[in-house]
C-alpha cells in the first residue's frame, strides 16, 4: 500500500534517508576512500590490545626475574647478561625478520610468533633460574618478529598522515603495561605465590593468541620480496651512506643503553637502597609515557620532517631523569622526578625517529633498512644489560646511572652538531641509498 506524497510524509521519508545514510557512513568511517584503516578503527583498536598483552609479559619479567635470580645467588654481571640476551637476540633477528615479512607476509608471521611467545611463558613456568639466559633470548626472538610485524602493518594499512599517530598508539599500548603490571609483580614476589605468577604467565601465553591469530594484518607488504644474505649486508653498509639513519640509529643506540640500564637494574637499585618503591617509580613512568604518546600523538611530524631542538629536548629529559637516580640517595622522594623525565623522553624518542625513518627510507627496502635501525635500539637496549652490570660490579649503581646521563648528554651534542645536515633533508622525501 502506498502513502499519499503528501508534505508531512516527505518530511519523513527524508528524515529516514538522512538517518539511514549518516548510520551508511558511521559504518564506513573506519576506511578510507582508497581502502586505508583510520588508526582508531576497530581492526586498530584490536591491533593495540594485542600489543599490550604481548609486552605485559616482559613487563612482569623485567621485575620478577631480576628479583628471583639475585635471590638464587646470581651477581649484577650473570643478571645484566641474562637480561640483556633478550634485546641482544632482537638485534639480531630485526633484518632476518624484514625478510620474512617480504616473504611470507605480515599475517603467517604474526602466527608463528604468537606460537613461540606462548610456548616460551609456559617454560618460564616450569623451568627455573638456570634456563632464563635460553628463555630470555627466546622471548627476543619473539619480540623481533612482533615489532618488525606490526609496524609494517601499520604503515601498510594508514595514510602516510595517520601513519604518526598510528604508530604513536601502537607504541602507548606497549607501554600501557608499564602502569600496572610492576605493582602486581611486585606483590606476586613479595608474596612468592608461585601460583599467581603461573596464571599469570598461563593468561599471557593465551590471551595474544586468541585476539592475535587472525587479526587484520596484509597477506604481504609493499616491497613483497625476500632478501639474499648479500642484499641484507650490502643494507648493513648503506647505513654510512645514509645521514638520517646513521644519526637516527647513533641517537638511538645512545638513548636505549640508557633505557636498558634503568630497566634492567632499577628494580635492584630501589630495593637495595628503600629510598623509594621500585613499583610506584615505574607506575608513575609509565602513567607519563602513556599520557605524553595518547595526547602528543598528533604533534609527531608525520610528512618526514627532522625536528633539532625536539630530539634535543627529550634527551636532555633522559640525562635529568638518569641523574636524579644518581643522586636518589640524597634528595629522597625527589628522585620520582626521575620517573617524569624519563617518561618523557621513553614516550616520544622512539616513535619519533621511527616515523621519521618510514618516510625518508625507500619503499623498496624499508623494512629491511627500518629493521637495521630497531637493532641499534635493541643493541642499545641490551649493552644496558651487559655493559651497565659490569660497571655496576666494579663500582656502584650511582656511577652507572651518572655514565647513562653521559651517554644522553652524548646523544643530544650529536643531533645539534648534525642539525643542519638533518633538516636539510626535511625537503626530500625519500634517501637514495647510492
Amino acid at each position: 500500500m502506498l502513502l499519499p506524497m503528501n508534505e508531512e510524509n516527505q518530511s519523513q521519508i527524508c528524515l529516514w534517508v538522512n538517518c539511514q545514510r549518516k548510520w551508511g557512513n558511521g559504518l564506513r568511517s573506519s576506511v578510507t576512500a582508497n581502502g586505508k584503516l583510520n588508526p582508531v578503527s576497530f581492526s586498530f583498536i584490536r591491533f593495540y590490545l594485542l600489543a599490550f598483552l604481548f609486552f605485559a609479559a616482559n613487563s612482569a619479567l623485567t621485575i620478577i626475574l631480576p628479583l628471583r635470580s639475585e635471590a638464587a645467588g646470581l651477581n649484577q654481571a650473570e643478571i645484566g647478561l641474562m637480561m640483556g640476551a633478550y634485546m641482544f637476540t632482537c638485534m639480531l633477528l630485526r633484518p632476518f625478520a624484514a625478510q620474512l615479512l617480504g616473504r611470507y607476509g605480515p599475517l603467517r608471521v604474526m602466527q608463528w610468533l604468537l606460537i613461540l611467545h606462548a610456548a616460551t611463558l609456559l617454560l618460564f613456568v616450569g623451568f627455573g633460574v638456570e634456563a632464563y639466559l635460553l628463555l630470555r633470548a627466546l622471548q627476543g626472538v619473539a619480540t623481533a618478529f612482533f615489532s618488525m610485524t606490526m609496524q609494517a602493518g601499520i604503515v601498510e594499512k594508514l595514510e602516510d598522515k595517520d601513519r604518526a599517530q598510528g604508530l604513536s598508539m601502537y607504541t602507548l599500548f606497549t607501554m600501557v603495561p608499564s602502569l600496572v603490571i610492576p605493582i602486581l609483580a611486585i606483590q606476586i614476589w613479595e608474596n612468592a605465590s608461585d601460583i599467581w605468577f603461573t596464571i599469570l604467565m598461563i593468561g599471557l601465553a593465551a590471551l595474544p593468541l586468541l585476539i592475535g591469530y587472525n587479526v587484520d594484518l596484509p597477506r604481504s607488504t609493499v616491497q613483497n620480496k625476500s632478501y639474499t644474505l648479500g642484499d641484507m649486508v650490502r643494507s648493513f653498509g648503506g647505513i654510512w651512506r645514509s645521514t638520517p639513519l646513521l644519526i637516527s640509529s647513533v641517537v638511538m643506540l645512545f638513548a636505549s643503553c640508557v633505557f636498558g640500564a634503568t630497566a634492567t637494574f632499577l628494580p635492584l637499585y630501589l630495593v637495595s637502597t628503600g629510598k623509594a618503591s621500585a613499583g610506584v617509580f615505574l607506575t608513575i613512568q609509565g602513567l607519563v609515557v602513556i599520557l605524553c604518546r595518547f595526547i602528543l600523538r598528533k604533534k609527531i611530524p608525520s610528512d618526514g620532517s627532522w625536528n633539532t631542538w625536539l630530539m634535543a629536548g627529550l634527551l636532555l629529559c633522559a640525562a635529568l631523569g638518569t641523574q636524579l637516580l644518581a643522586l636518589s640517595e640524597t634528595i629522597g622522594p625527589l628522585v620520582y622526578l626521575s620517573a617524569v623525565f624519563s617518561g618523557f623522553a621513553v614516550a616520544l624518542l622512539y616513535p619519533t625517529l621511527t616515523t621519521y625513518l618510514s618516510f625518508v627510507l625507500p619503499a623498496d627496502s624499508r623494512y629491511v633498512l627500518m629493521g637495521i635501525f630497531m637493532s641499534s635500539y635493541d643493541l642499545g637496549f641490551s649493552l644496558g644489560g651487559l655493559a651497565m652490570g659490569l660497571i655496576v660490579q666494579i663500582s656502584s649503581y650511582s656511577t652507572m646511572f651518572t655514565i647513562c646521563t653521559l651517554l644522553s648528554v652524548a646523544a643530544m651534542i650529536l643531533v645539534v652538531a648534525f642539525r643542519q645536515r638533518m633538516e636539510a633533508d626535511n625537503r626530500a622525501k625519500s634517501v637514495v641509498m647510492t
